[in-house]
């Protein structure tokens, strides 16, 4: 048994060095067992699609042999593309059909479809993205647009969570996406937990913009630190954009410009987000009710805490809890 089956389409032998990235994130992420997390952790396949079967060749001098064909991206709980070759994105080659047809027939099969960075194109071809809202790198959003009118194309997040069908922007967003599967399937505290293993920033949410404007100089920008650590140790007080900005010694504006460079998010935002976060990390570990789970997150009421988890989360943190009958 295992923490979900996540099955991974490799193709051939056009792999650059810059879409390696989006497939060692997700051996990284799905393939190394953490059991001092989560036990079980998750079933990884790597599947080679359009290539020799059992070996996916890189042009750049790697190679990479899977245990796999296309036939194990079926019965899988999660099919993950993690890129496309280039050629395929610009036009002047087609995707192998062989995974456009595996790709209908698992989501027909009721897998959860992943792309990450160019990976979009491929479910774009295999129908999954028709009707929906999507992104990719912001390099290729126009040309995802154009070649697919029926996908809804947002270039402006770093990733979308269309309930059973996800993707992401590029390099680092294809990261928060992989981590913000493993907090949807195994909660927030062990999703905090490999982030914090990996040094990357716990949770980004995936309506952050792709691009950060950093003309504001990032020199001092690591200033923030200190009162942004402070905050997400006092979340039940009654935090405000002045006292954070007078605690950081600066003015709320140039505080609100340093903060929205360095996250790419406003202060009330990144507030919320810490806040939900601190309520699904006590909804797992312990038996707090719900009204307490509010006033220690600092959403306040039991009422407010319901309306933003709904708000933001889709589900009620009844139903949340429920998840994970052990935790506390």
């Amino acid at each position: 048994m295992s923490a979900g089956t996540v099955a991974v389409a490799v193709i051939d032998d056009d792999v650059p060095f810059w879409d390696l990235y989006e497939l060692g994130v997700v051996t990284t992420v799905f393939g190394i067992p953490h059991r001092d997390l989560a036990d079980p952790w998750y079933d990884l396949r790597l599947c080679a699609v359009g290539a020799d079967r059992g070996r996916a060749a890189s042009a750049h001098g790697f190679g990479l042999r899977t245990p796999y064909g296309p036939e194990g991206l079926l019965g899988a709980d999660t099919v993950i593309v993690p890129s496309v070759p280039e050629a395929c994105v610009e036009g002047g080659r087609e995707l192998p059909p062989e995974l456009i047809s595996v790709l209908r027939e698992a989501a027909a099969g009721g897998a959860r479809m992943v792309s990450l960075c160019a990976g979009a194109f491929a479910l774009a071809e295999a129908g999954v993205l028709d009707g929906r809202r999507a992104t990719c790198h912001w390099m290729h959003t126009e040309e995802l647009a154009q070649r697919y009118p029926g996908v809804r194309v947002d270039d402006s997040v770093l990733y979308v969570d269309d309930g059973d069908v996800l993707t992401s922007a590029g390099v680092t967003a294809g990261l928060d996406l992989c981590l913000h599967l493993v907090r949807h399937d195994l909660g927030a505290h062990v999703a905090n937990q490999l982030a914090r293993r990996l040094v990357v920033p716990a949770h980004r949410p995936g309506g952050q913009a792709q691009y950060v404007d950093l003309s504001v100089p990032a020199a001092g920008d690591d200033g923030l630190a200190p009162v942004l650590q402070w905050a997400t140790e006092h979340l039940d007080r009654p935090l405000t954009v002045d006292d954070l900005a007078r605690r950081a010694g600066l003015s709320p504006r140039t505080f609100f410009r340093r903060l929205h460079a360095a996250t790419g998010t406003t202060p009330l935002k990144w507030l919320l987000n810490q806040r939900l976060a601190r309520a699904q990390a006590l909804l797992e570990a312990t038996d707090l009710s719900i009204e307490r789970i509010g006033e220690r997150s600092g959403l306040g009421t039991g009422a407010n805490l319901r309306r933003h988890f709904a708000q933001h989360l889709g589900v009620s943190p009844t139903d949340y809890r429920r998840a994970f009958p052990n935790a506390a």
